[in-house]
């Protein structure tokens, strides 16, 4: 459903990080319930998720956790009630130590598949953050991060090099977003040959992509756009005349009519799959922005950026409220998608 100007829910970030911020410290500290993927060796393998992700045994599942820590630090870079940031930083000085991050690392190594890429790519962004911060607190985390960050940099390039194809679903395996992390966080952290590694693999695996039929996307648990996700990769790793002739090939199917740019329909709330189509608008309504700012507006492709501009704020606003609702399903990671697509629609910073 489209929403007027007058019924459209105030989409800047002043009014969502105090919400956001108590969304993000009830998840972070938060054990149960939890969705754990480890793959028990034997009978004596019964570890709590505690034990085993010390960093990220909360927020449901392990990706989960990630990306609302990601998500905390964030919010206090942005700058919240003096209260509430103590809370969140005493959290993440908790989780985040470096003794805590070396188990982690440890496991990532001795399970290369577990959580590939989605897991690893927001590790990545929260390294990134942590390193990047102007908060002096979060700032002295960044050298702890060094084991986890090089285990998912061997990682994803013993991946991208044994892979013939990516993941094209628009879930957690989805090639195409967790490159995009990774290789944002890479520039961030100052690690040139994971740049380079992860540019390779997106030339390869999408630049010669054309005509995606975006008519077929969104299945019933979606919460990314497989289309919109690759235009968005290649939008950072593209150079900018690049970028336009592989976008004019790419999203030739996008017309005013595209459902790609509607927002979709959740009859059930309460259940787990169905609420990532919450997510999905919130994915597509910070795509769709980034994309249009990389498109020439004198350009051949200035029809398409005006279309995807144009549909961003209803995306955005379809999946507010369940961010900040009851349903644990949906609170225990749509906020990470709402505040990225608020700061891509500000212009802020990725």
């Amino acid at each position: 459903m489209s929403h007027s100007e007058t019924d459209r829910p105030d989409l800047r970030r002043s009014s969502w990080a105090e919400r956001f911020a108590a969304v993000a410290l009830d998840n972070v500290t938060r054990a149960y319930p939890y969705a754990a993927h480890h793959a028990t060796t034997g009978p004596e393998d019964r570890a709590l998720p505690v034990e085993l992700h010390p960093a990220f045994a909360t927020s449901y599942d392990w990706h989960s956790s990630v990306h609302m820590h990601w998500l905390a630090a964030r919010l206090l870079a942005h700058g919240l009630p003096a209260g509430l940031e103590e809370r969140l930083t005493a959290v993440l000085q908790a989780h985040l130590g470096a003794a805590n991050l070396a188990i982690e690392a440890d496991y990532l190594r001795s399970s290369p598949h577990f959580e590939r890429p989605y897991g690893w790519a927001w590790l990545m962004r929260l390294a990134a953050e942590v390193s990047a911060s102007e908060v002096p607190a979060l700032r002295e985390l960044a050298p702890g991060f060094v084991p986890v960050v090089d285990a998912v940099a061997d990682l994803v390039t013993d991946w991208t090099a044994a892979a013939a194809h990516p993941v094209r679903h628009g879930v957690h395996s989805n090639s195409a977003f967790g490159l995009l992390l990774v290789h944002d966080a890479a520039r961030v952290l100052g690690r040139p040959e994971l740049v380079g590694t992860v540019e390779r693999a997106a030339r390869s695996w999408f630049g010669a992509d054309r005509g995606w039929p975006f008519d077929w996307e969104r299945s019933g648990h979606d919460f990314l756009s497989a289309g919109l996700s690759e235009a968005d990769l290649m939008a950072a790793v593209l150079p900018p005349e690049e970028y336009g002739a592989w976008a004019r090939g790419f999203l030739s199917g996008v017309d005013a009519g595209a459902e790609v740019l509607r927002p979709t329909v959740v009859r059930d709330p309460s259940d787990a799959q169905q609420v990532h189509l919450y997510g999905l608008d919130l994915s597509r309504a910070g795509s769709t922005v980034r994309i249009a700012a990389a498109l020439r507006v004198d350009g051949e492709e200035a029809a398409v950026a005006g279309l995807l501009r144009g549909a961003a704020d209803d995306l955005l606003a379809s999946g507010l409220a369940a961010s900040v609702g009851e349903e644990y399903y949906s609170t225990h990671w749509l906020a990470t998608f709402a505040w990225d697509a608020m700061e891509a629609r500000e212009g802020a910073a990725r």
